[in-house]
């Protein structure tokens, strides 16, 4: 082979490699800038699926469950609906939680009507968000590059994670507490702090401090039918552990569609709404 010909096939190679080179660079920048889409848009929503639930094959504490002595009948099922019993006997529960959810236990037992944030059109906190839901009460996403909202029509609730930034050095508590995010390949990370002590953490109306703290990692599985959250909640004047748990949506091609609670409802139930004194603009 000619001298020229050696230097032609070597000038290929370089710039195949050098392409090669750029491609994979473009490659690794389009993963970092171009995260998952949970919604092309406001047609696709993602309904709850059952309660919280222990992470198959994951060691340690789980949530709380249901009181096997008062099963849980949802409304639907062809029989008279009752309501959530905590099963006190989790081991994780420090006392004074098992005091309060036992004066709460005893009351709805006895008859009273047992609270849920739906039930005075109150926000949910985190991670009580996840347990409302049901057919009629799907959660949206919007995601930008600096901001995700997960937004259910119930309620006009809303939730609000500011993207690759830090948390404030002290967030005043509030009912969504300050949530920062960032994605880590196909999963949207979320850290939740500053949450209000009015909210519960499940739907066995579990109490949490000021130091509660929750980890979230949303991710779509089964080729974008289903959507999956894998959680840790953390509040050590609360639980003796920090706990997992994942709740799991399905896909529902439905129009985001506002539905206004508190408007005309003065006495729902036996909990009242909260009415403003003066206007808020």
């Amino acid at each position: 082979m000619s001298f020229s010909a050696i230097r032609e096939c070597a000038l290929v190679a370089s710039t195949v490699a050098g392409l090669v080179g750029t491609l994979g660079t473009l490659a690794v920048a389009q993963q970092k800038t171009n995260p998952p889409i949970f919604s092309w848009d406001l047609t696709v929503g993602w309904i709850g699926m059952g309660e919280f639930r222990p992470v198959p094959g994951r060691a340690g504490p789980g949530p709380v469950t249901n009181d096997p002595k008062y099963p849980y009948v949802p409304n639907g099922q062809g029989r008279q609906p009752t309501y959530r019993i905590a099963d006190l006997s989790n081991p994780n529960l420090k006392p004074w939680v098992k005091e309060v959810m036992k004066k709460d236990n005893d009351e709805v037992i006895a008859g009273k009507i047992a609270f849920t944030p739906g039930s005075s059109c109150v926000p949910a906190g985190v991670p009580g968000f996840m347990a409302l839901g049901g057919n009629q009460n799907p959660l949206w996403f919007v995601q930008t590059p600096k901001e995700v909202r997960i937004m259910r029509s119930a309620d006009a609730q809303v939730r609000r994670v500011y993207l690759d930034v830090p948390h404030s050095a002290n967030p005043k508590p509030s009912w969504y507490g300050e949530s920062v995010g960032h994605y880590e390949g196909d999963t949207l990370v979320i850290d939740t702090i500053g949450l209000s002590t009015k909210t519960f953490v499940d739907a066995y109306r579990t109490p949490h401090t000021e130091k509660l703290h929750v980890v979230e990692r949303w991710r779509m599985v089964d080729d974008r039918k289903f959507m999956e959250n894998i959680f840790t909640v953390e509040d050590p004047d609360t639980y003796y552990e920090p706990w997992t748990g994942m709740k799991r949506y399905r896909r529902a091609e439905r129009p985001f569609d506002e539905q206004i609670c508190a408007e005309g409802n003065w006495q729902l139930f036996d909990y009242g709404v909260p009415i403003a004194n003066k206007p808020d603009f």
